[in-house]
């Protein structure tokens, strides 16, 4: 019989990671800024603003049902959606810009996971106790005592998971009324599947996957190598300084006396002093720990810290670090703040000289022309008129040629129209030359149809084409 040994297994099993509490400026640094970045993501759709009697009152809000995005007094129609890319693009220079000079400050600070986490990190900590706490409750067996820690736990994990899957819907539709709904049971289906679906990605993502997100569904950690270079600031371990480790201190050992503190903090469970490795958020706590340590021992701040790649080899050299600008201004950043710039520039500046009168000219061209009873010749357009204003408008159509041309609209006789606030209005217009005109008989005239908004004191045109016989 041939021997069939089982090869072995090349899975292995993930190890939880319990950071310990820490104390200090980074620390304090992340609570202030969880605190702002939930109250802002939770408050934000009960701000009101008003628009006027025929538009919502939500400050924020994204009207699928009406394709309008509005934010406080801006409000953005499908037509417009190059604001938002151009947002969009803004917002991902902004992550090169920042992680060229600081590493990964975004996800160390204010990546929607890192905050979630860090939250369900605290209620863990409230509810279970610190790090020794929570490993010896791992490794227990099953017991009332260990049922009843998780199920309050876990319960108030879906609480915030709740609470975060509800302030996403309120985004979409009236919030006020959306909640009125929730509770009665009448909302529709589709906000009540919403909720489930981010309830639970919430509770699973922040309370149980964590670092895994980071490590192994978001493609950034792996982006980041092309964004930093030697002069990116980053946290970094002093080697020069804390090597070799020991807690001997009689001059033949560093400053690092290996009391993993570093370690232990760290809720992504690596190793600051392995180097630079993608795992790392750059969340600092472990600067927190080590300068706790420090201050214990002796030993001045600044084992662990924020620094550059080149000014820790400049340290071990005896050379002096360069100064935080010429980090942070160097060709890639510059390059990365002037293109941020233009498109910011860009995005204001059409923002400030949009109307809220638009118009477009779809002319009919099947036929391209109408010949009619007496030989005059009629051509056909569609016009969509917008009124972007929050009040109910009359616009005036009229044209401009240097040949003679008249224009009508279909089912009326006047060339007034009222449109009502916030709304489109798709309105057939006829362009007629009389038979002896001499648009009459050339092929194409150009033509602009325009459209005027006399109590706004505004206007705008769009030119087209008359076709006659000769086409």
């Amino acid at each position: 019989m041939t021997d069939q040994t089982t090869p072995p297994s090349l899975y292995a099993p993930r190890e939880p990671i319990f950071p310990r509490r820490v104390t200090g400026f980074f620390r304090r640094f992340k609570w202030a800024i969880m605190i702002v970045t939930l109250g802002i993501y939770y408050i934000t759709p009960w701000i009101r603003w008003d628009r006027g009697p025929s538009l919502p009152d939500q400050a924020v809000l994204v009207d699928l049902a009406s394709r309008r995005f509005y934010f406080f007094w801006i409000e953005i129609w499908p037509h417009e959606f190059y604001f938002v890319a151009g947002l969009l693009i803004m917002a991902g220079l902004g992550l090169f810009l920042f992680t060229s000079a600081l590493g990964r400050v975004w996800c160390g600070y204010t990546c929607p996971q890192t905050v979630w986490t860090d939250l369900f990190i605290l209620v863990e900590r409230w509810i279970e106790g610190d790090r020794n706490a929570r490993v010896r409750l791992h490794h227990a067996k099953w017991s009332v005592q260990k049922w009843r820690l998780r199920l309050t736990k876990w319960a108030v994990w879906l609480v915030i998971a709740v609470a975060t899957g509800g302030a996403w819907v309120f985004y979409f539709t009236d919030a006020p009324t959306l909640a009125r709904d929730l509770v009665s049971l009448t909302a529709h289906p589709a906000a009540y599947i919403t909720i489930a679906i981010l309830t639970a990605t919430t509770f699973v993502f922040g309370g149980f996957l964590r670092e895994q997100v980071c490590n192994y569904m978001c493609p950034w950690p792996r982006i980041q190598a092309a964004m930093m270079d030697p002069d990116t600031i980053t946290v970094a371990y002093r080697e020069w300084r804390g090597e070799p480790r020991g807690k001997k201190h009689d001059g033949t050992t560093g400053d690092c006396i290996d009391c993993m503190a570093c370690v232990n903090v760290c809720p992504a469970g690596i190793d600051i002093r392995d180097g630079q490795q993608m795992e790392c958020i750059t969340c600092a706590l472990c600067i927190d720990a080590c300068d706790d340590v420090m201050a214990k021992i002796g030993k001045p701040r600044g084992l662990i810290d924020y620094m550059a790649l080149s000014d820790e080899a400049a340290e071990r050299a005896g050379a002096k670090p360069k100064p935080i600008w010429r980090h942070i201004l160097r060709p890639r950043t510059i390059l990365y703040t002037a293109i941020w710039t233009l498109i910011g520039v860009g995005l204001v500046y059409a923002l400030f000289i949009r109307s809220d009168i638009e118009l477009t000219v779809s002319p009919v061209r099947n036929p391209t022309y109408v010949t009619q009873s007496d030989g005059s010749i009629r051509n056909i357009y569609d016009v969509r008129l917008r009124n972007k204003s929050g009040e109910d408008r009359q616009f005036r159509l009229s044209l401009s040629s240097d040949e003679l041309l008249r224009i009508g609209l279909e089912g009326t006789d006047q060339l007034i129209l009222r449109i009502p606030a916030d709304t489109t209005l798709l309105q057939r217009v006829y362009v007629t030359a009389r038979a002896q005109d001499p648009a009459a008989n050339a092929a194409a005239t150009p033509l602009r149809i325009w459209v005027e908004d006399s109590e706004a004191q505004t206007r705008a045109s769009k030119a087209t084409t008359f076709n006659g016989k000769g086409n």
